[in-house]
């Protein structure tokens, strides 16, 4: 039951990503991909830090901190970065569906780490799931914008670093807390894209913006970043990475159906093709078989 609620709380996380990804590709002509990340984790920061005072959460011991902070550069700051820039070359749906071969990249890495070993029916769940990826992106080729290729494959090489952080959190939240692990590791993405921003005047796009850019950057920090990433965390803490990153899978959805409001993307019938065996192997990979049958054989 621990690990259906993890998986439970992913999903929430995955659809509030989903809806971010389409927040980010409203926003992506008005700013370059640092300024968006900065937005992101700036904002995301300054909700998560008093949120963490306040709760007395338990520190990642001081041992821990050099690698907490290592795993946020990867992931707060290089992921979002690489995210930011795959957005501007794609639709936010495509985008999605190619984040959502995460559950194959955390599966992976998590074998070849030796910390999750493979089942032959997970195996099978993350197959048809990133079968379904794979089918809807390259039916859809001839409505997908010129190049969009790129983008795709910028976001799978940025998925890499997700599925390094999926593994390799676990240990460190069980060590402090989710919300500790989560406040010094977002900290970390976000003062280096401050940092970074600071040096190339990527700070300076934000007075530009206008009103509608301001409410899409705040919900972008504060549902898309803090919220979404303390459910990540939490469902971190319960499920197996595995499992977790199946759920990256539904993102494609609130991706899809937002940026169809936003800015009038199409959501075509192999998105939605895509997307059922997307579903089946989130069922596949996140239940397991009854062994009644062989028990009573």
């Amino acid at each position: 039951m621990g690990e259906w609620i993890g998986v439970l709380i992913a999903l929430v996380s995955s659809c509030l990503g989903g809806s971010a990804a389409a927040v980010t590709r409203y926003l992506v002509g008005n700013a370059d991909p640092i300024t968006l990340a900065i937005l992101r984790w700036g904002i995301g920061f300054a909700c998560l830090l008093p949120v963490a005072f306040l709760l007395r959460v338990r520190w990642p011991p001081r041992r821990d901190w050099p690698a907490v902070t290592a795993l946020g550069l990867c992931f707060f700051g290089l992921f979002f970065v690489l995210y930011n820039i795959a957005i501007g070359f794609t639709t936010a749906a495509r985008a999605s569906l190619a984040l959502a071969t995460l559950p194959l990249h955390t599966m992976v890495v998590g074998a070849l780490l030796g910390i999750e070993p493979l089942t032959l029916r997970k195996s099978i769940g993350v197959g048809v799931a990133v079968l379904g990826v794979v089918a809807a992106l390259a039916s859809g080729l001839s409505a997908a914008p010129p190049g969009a290729w790129r983008g795709e494959l910028i976001m799978t090489a940025a998925v890499l670093c997700m599925a390094f952080y999926n593994v390799l959190s676990r240990p460190f939240i069980q060590r402090s807390s989710a919300l500790g692990f989560l406040t010094v590791g977002m900290g970390a993405g976000a003062a280096a894209l401050i940092t970074v921003g600071s040096l190339t005047g990527s700070i300076a796009v934000l007075s530009s913006f206008g009103r509608a850019q301001w409410i899409a950057g705040i919900y972008l920090g504060i549902g898309g970043g803090a919220l979404a990433f303390i459910l990540w965390v939490l469902a971190l803490e319960r499920a197996t990475p595995t499992r977790v990153a199946c759920t990256m899978t539904v993102n494609p959805i609130a991706a899809g159906l937002l940026a169809a409001q936003l800015i009038g993307e199409p959501i075509t019938a192999n998105l939605v093709l895509g997307l059922v065996a997307v579903f089946a192997g989130i069922w596949i990979a996140t239940t397991t078989a009854k062994q009644a049958a062989f028990d009573n054989a």
